[in-house]
């Protein structure tokens, strides 16, 4: 049953994902993905926050299916990240497209290990 746990996060982070990027995108007269950047990063500390949990001990295996693999999975986006970089190149925007990238890893990189550091010290 632990692919319930799974479904029942993607329920919730898929629209989560939709809305948000809509919303961010909405409120940006940019070519820059904003949107995607924003989940990402954010999926990225929520990811840093429960993984800190798990090695705290005070999450469990289903949480961890729940919010990391079922809402985190469905938050973030890999393949749309890829997909408006290619389409920056496309356009002619180089710049921009290697920004996202830089931006994206360094950005998501950096919410992970500070969540991954604010659940150490939340529950040390």
């Amino acid at each position: 049953m632990n692919w319930l746990l799974v479904v029942a996060g993607a329920v919730v982070g898929a629209p989560v994902r939709y809305l948000t990027d809509r919303a961010v995108q909405a409120r940006h007269d940019s070519l820059f993905p904003w949107g995607t950047f924003v989940v990402n990063v954010v999926g990225c500390l929520v990811l840093g926050l429960l993984t800190g949990a798990v090695s705290a001990g005070v999450a469990g295996p289903d949480l961890r299916l729940l919010v990391g693999a079922g809402l985190c999975g469905a938050l973030t986006t890999y393949s749309t990240f890829s997909y408006e970089t290619l389409r920056l190149t496309e356009a002619g925007s180089g710049l921009y497209a290697a920004l996202n990238v830089v931006a994206s890893v360094s950005a998501g990189l950096a919410a992970a290990f500070t969540g991954a550091s604010l659940a150490g010290a939340l529950w040390a």
